[in-house]
C-alpha cells in the first residue's frame, strides 16, 4: 500500500518538475534564460542580421527594445542601399559581420559557452557573465567573455544587451551600439562629423 502511494506522488510531482529545455519564465532564473538562449546560439551561429527562420527561434529571448533596435539596424542597413545603388559597393555597417551573442571577426563563431555567473545590478538587472571559446586546428584555443544584460519584461526574463568585456585583444562594447553605429534611427548618416553635418542642413 505504501509503495502505491509512492508511485502516486511522483505521478502527481514529475509533471512539476520542469525541464532543462523548457523556455525561461517567472520561476526560473536568468542563467536559464541565457543558456537556453546559448544553446541555440551554438546550434545556429548568426553572423550578422539572422535569418528569418533562426530570428524566429531567438526573438523570444530578447526585449522588445533590443527587437526593436535589431529592425532599426535592418532599416538603416536598407537606407544604406538606398544612398549606394552602386552594386560593387560594400556597406560600411559593422554588425553585418558581428556576432551579435559573441562579437566581432573570428568571435562571431564560438564553439562553446560556459555560464561563469551571475550578478544582480542597482536598476534591477542581471548581468550573466559567459566565457566562451573557439579551437584552432594549430595553436591555443580562444577564450572571451561577454556579459549578456538580463531583465524582466511582462513577467519573464529577456536579455536586454550584450556586454563584449574587454580583454587584451579587444575593447569593450555592447551590442545595441554595434547595431546603431552610423545609424539615427532607420537613417543611415555615416561615421563622424557626418551625423553633425547632416542634422546641420535640416
Amino acid at each position: 500500500m505504501n509503495l502505491l502511494r509512492l508511485l502516486l506522488l511522483v505521478q502527481i510531482a514529475t509533471p512539476l518538475i520542469p525541464s532543462q529545455t523548457a523556455p525561461a519564465g517567472p520561476a526560473n532564473p536568468p542563467e536559464a534564460l541565457v543558456r537556453n538562449l546559448y544553446e541555440q546560439v551554438m546550434a545556429r551561429q548568426p553572423v550578422g542580421i539572422p535569418e528569418d527562420a533562426d530570428m524566429k527561434i531567438l526573438a523570444p529571448y530578447l526585449s522588445k527594445a533590443l527587437l526593436h533596435k535589431i529592425d532599426s539596424s535592418i532599416a538603416c542597413l536598407d537606407d544604406w542601399y538606398r544612398q549606394n545603388p552602386e552594386p560593387h559597393l560594400k556597406p560600411e555597417i559593422g554588425w553585418l559581420e558581428l556576432g551579435y551573442f559573441s562579437g566581432e571577426n573570428e568571435r562571431a563563431s564560438p564553439q562553446t559557452y560556459l555560464i561563469e555567473k551571475t550578478q544582480s545590478e542597482k536598476d534591477g538587472s542581471f548581468r550573466v557573465y559567459v566565457r566562451l571559446t573557439r579551437a584552432y586546428p594549430q595553436g591555443s584555443p580562444s577564450i572571451w567573455r561577454i556579459a549578456a544584460v538580463v531583465i524582466r519584461e511582462n513577467g519573464h526574463f529577456v536579455v536586454n544587451d550584450v556586454i563584449y568585456l574587454k580583454d587584451e585583444d579587444y575593447d569593450e562594447g555592447r551590442l545595441s551600439e554595434g547595431l546603431s553605429a552610423g545609424c539615427d534611427g532607420p537613417r543611415w548618416v555615416g561615421f563622424g562629423n557626418q551625423r553633425n553635418d547632416l542634422k546641420q542642413q535640416k
